[in-house]
């Protein structure tokens, strides 16, 4: 398998969920900007919506969008309990936690990239943000991770926006900080980690 990344990009969090899995992979790097890859690739012939993350199976198909590539990672390696077995409830609840991260969360970043959004505009979208990470906060109470005991991979998707959150300097509260030291001290996300080149905050 070949996972296409752009560095700090939400294909973190597939990336992520294959060192946790220990399946065999390699990268390939986007410049997102040129729509071309580190090879020298068109991206966009690779995946014509023009952004990351993608992932090529070893037979030469392509599957996009986050939550569900790490679904299909996590069923690869059931034994490493990144996702609960499929048609359980517990699964839909995985399902849940992945959907509110990226259309609550990961969306509700986006503006923050865009120096064409000004500043009143993005204060609308700090406070929208303060009540979904407020919800987050409660709904993770004292456990240590979104599901519970075991790290699965809306772990690793949340780690990754939360590294957005770090960068522009919200305050998610102690127990969200926490939660982030927690999932940033395992040695698969440390990998993952340095082999984008980044450090644990962006």
């Amino acid at each position: 398998m070949k996972l296409y990344y752009a560095p700090g990009a939400c294909s973190l969090s597939p990336h992520i969920a294959l060192r946790e899995a220990g399946v065999p992979f390699t990268m390939e790097k986007v410049d997102l900007r040129a729509k071309s890859t580190e090879t020298g690739s068109d991206f966009k012939a690779i995946n014509p919506k023009g952004y990351v993350p993608a992932l090529e199976l070893d037979d030469g198909r392509i599957v996009t969008e986050g939550p569900v590539i790490v679904q299909m990672i996590a069923d690869l390696a059931p034994e490493k309990r990144l996702a609960a077995p499929l048609g359980s409830t517990e699964r839909y609840q995985l399902m849940g936690w992945l959907s509110f991260i990226a259309t609550e969360l990961h969306k509700g970043f986006s503006p923050f990239f865009n120096p064409a959004v000004n500043d009143e505009a993005k204060q609308s979208f700090t406070e929208r943000l303060k009540l979904r990470l407020g919800y987050l906060t409660d709904a993770l109470g004292d456990k240590p991770y979104l599901m519970g005991d075991d790290f699965s991979v809306a772990d690793g998707y949340l780690f990754t926006v939360l590294r957005w959150a770090r960068a522009f300097k919200f305050d998610v509260g102690p127990k969200l900080d926490a939660y982030f030291d927690r999932v940033a001290a395992r040695p698969a996300v440390q990998a993952a980690l340095e082999a984008e080149g980044l450090k644990t905050a962006a």
